[in-house]
């Protein structure tokens, strides 16, 4: 396939929601969103970067995102976050789940579920849930999970992952769960969207092997600062740029005839290069598997995504 962002077409009058904006993907993906004519609010927990990110993408497209303070890992900044654009906009036509954390050391969320899981999955699943009835007031919305070839390494979740203890957690092992439960997901919600008659596309993406702050940002917060800077400095030499990891995401955003339940990944082995219509795992597929998360999901926050089509 061959494909840039200059197929991108023009989405003046559209509006999205980018989580994990202030810098990597996110940056990337708002920001070509916005040269291409959408009004894009950009979500983040630092409101400080998330305001020097702003001027950037201003600059550099020469179009002013709106700011919404975002926390992933606390239910209740989700629940205001979501509040506040549900009460400032009429519709919302895309939403990208992009924003995470990678092989953090063990840390809880401020509901006390593991921090990858937490952040990675629920505070989506909660936004996503909270914001459904502003996306189906669009007439053509679209949801974007971004996942990660990681799910590839586990071979499925349980409900005890969410508030696992510390005792034998392996931050890698959990990363992987979190990104598996963000394609169970995705997946589910093209189900349950297409069951309810809801002119709803969820769809997902991957970036491949692309250079961002998320590969230190874990060695960072362990206190590793040295190694941090290592990893960097080797992910730079062999990974593709962060504005070439967002193609997957940014045709999965915007391409015109994509089909529901599509997962978008790099053409080259899923390394890097033009986006493709990738297969996620056997186990990120199983439809019992995803009704099962989708369940514990609700019942962990308290959001229960509702697919009824406004009249």
């Amino acid at each position: 396939m061959t494909w840039s962002t200059a197929d991108i077409p023009d989405l003046t009058g559209r509006r999205a929601l980018v989580t994990g904006a202030t810098s990597g993907l996110g940056y990337e993906t708002a920001l070509e969103l916005l040269r291409h004519g959408a009004d894009v609010l950009i979500a983040a927990r630092n409101p400080a970067k998330a305001a020097e990110a702003a001027a950037s993408l201003s600059t550099s497209s020469g179009r002013t995102p709106t700011v919404v303070e975002l926390d992933l890992a606390d239910l209740t900044s989700v629940e205001k976050a979501a509040d506040q654009v549900v009460k400032s906009y009429d519709k919302l036509d895309l939403l990208v789940n992009n924003a995470g954390v990678m092989a953090t050391p063990y840390r809880q969320t401020a509901d006390g579920f593991e921090l990858q899981l937490g952040t990675n999955h629920l505070g989506h699943f909660a936004l996503t849930g909270r914001l459904l009835p502003l996306l189906l007031k669009a007439p053509a919305p679209r949801v974007v999970t971004v996942s990660s070839f990681m799910h590839k390494t586990v071979r499925g979740l349980q409900a005890t992952d969410f508030r696992r203890p510390a005792q034998g957690y392996s931050k890698w092992v959990a990363y992987g769960k979190s990104k598996l439960a963000n394609v169970l997901f995705m997946l589910e919600l093209d189900r349950r969207a297409r069951t309810a008659g809801a002119n709803l596309l969820s769809v997902g993406a991957h970036p491949g092997y692309a250079a961002t702050h998320l590969q230190a940002a874990g060695l960072e917060l362990a206190g590793r600062n040295r190694q941090a800077r290592l990893w960097a400095g080797a992910t730079k030499l062999v990974a593709q740029s962060a504005a070439a990891g967002a193609w997957p995401s940014l045709y999965a955003a915007t391409y015109p005839d994509l089909r529901p339940g599509s997962y978008v990944g790099p053409g080259f082995f899923e390394y890097r290069g033009a986006p493709a219509i990738v297969l996620p795992t056997r186990t990120a597929q199983g439809p019992e598997l995803a009704k099962q998360l989708w369940d514990w999901s609700v019942e962990a926050t308290g959001v229960n995504p509702a697919l009824t089509v406004p009249r």
